[in-house]
């Protein structure tokens, strides 16, 4: 089942699921953000690595990431993402998913309908931390990304029980990331 607005908030208010939390959804000149009708809609912060171009005949192993390949950047207001190019980020909250919750992600149609597509995996029971997101322009222009703006939405899916093994029962490997986290195995 869906979770609703009033579940989000209650859960964000009383058990601190989503820090900072915006209770109500914020459009005033901004890409939205905060609590919808069964989601919420998260932010891009202004911590990104930018995949670099090779011509050296580079290539990226999932299971031995070369951190080399990204470059850091700090903004407060926007990066330009340039066409065919890959940027890790991270969001602005800070979320703690309940037991019996899980989570799918979905990136913003607003920035779908100029070429970004945002590649979010769901937050599994008991996930914390920042989200770290995978940023793709797949247009050929240069597409500008809002930090501290919406990027993507969450709709929380609750169950009639609590699973048996949760992410933090596992110890998943990407538990509590305070960082841009590349991936690991």
């Amino acid at each position: 089942m869906v979770k609703s607005d009033k579940w989000i908030k209650k859960m964000a208010l009383e058990k601190k699921m989503i820090e900072p939390f915006a209770e109500e959804q914020v459009r005033k000149n901004n890409i939205s953000y905060g609590t919808s009708s069964y989601g919420y809609d998260m932010r891009i912060s202004g911590e990104f690595k930018i995949m670099q171009k090779k011509t050296d005949g580079s290539f990226i192993d999932p299971k031995k990431v070369d951190e080399n390949l990204f470059l850091p950047v700090h903004v407060d207001d926007f990066i330009i993402l340039q066409p065919q190019t890959v940027a890790l980020a991270k969001t602005v909250e800070y979320f703690r998913i309940p037991r019996d919750i899980i989570t799918i992600a979905f990136g913003k149609s607003t920035y779908a309908r100029c070429g970004i597509i945002v590649n979010i995996t769901p937050f599994e029971p008991e996930w914390e931390g920042y989200a770290t997101l995978a940023i793709s322009n797949i247009s050929s222009l240069p597409v500008k990304i809002y930090a501290n703006e919406g990027i993507g939405q969450l709709l929380f899916l609750g169950t009639d029980g609590q699973c048996e093994v949760s992410y933090a029962d596992r110890a998943g490997k990407y538990q509590a990331q305070k960082t841009i986290t590349s991936a690991k195995i």
